[in-house]
């Protein structure tokens, strides 16, 4: 089994930042892709920044220039740095991880169960 971990959400002004952090345990073998998705009321949920193994990242064009993604692989870790917020990332943020259990098993996705972002005018 594995647990996805999130924190750092919160309410925030607009032009404000926003750290959000989230930890991956139990049975990993190893981690893919690492990142972190959005979910406003009403809307589908979409990606907003992936993080690969190797260090590759990519972004929605909504956020880049303005958010930041990083991993530390040695804790199974992946932030989200979020700059120059606007009211439109107000959202539900999950953080996902593309994990393999044991060698001789595919890569399953994982989802954390998801933190609010808020952002005020």
């Amino acid at each position: 089994q594995v647990q996805l971990v999130e924190s750092g959400g919160g309410l925030v002004q607009a032009g404000g930042s926003l750290r959000l952090s989230c930890a991956a345990s139990g049975s990993i073998f190893s981690i893919n892709a690492m990142g972190w998705y959005r979910q406003a009321p009403g809307k589908q949920r979409e990606l907003v920044a992936k993080i690969y193994s190797g260090g590759s990242t990519n972004y929605a064009d909504s956020v880049k220039g303005r958010f930041t993604i990083s991993r530390d692989n040695a804790k199974n870790s992946v932030f989200l740095q979020m700059n120059s917020l606007k009211p439109e990332d107000t959202a539900v943020y999950y953080c996902n991880a593309m994990v393999k259990v044991v060698p001789a098993m595919g890569w399953y996705d994982y989802w954390g169960q998801g933190t609010q972002v808020t952002v005020s005018s």
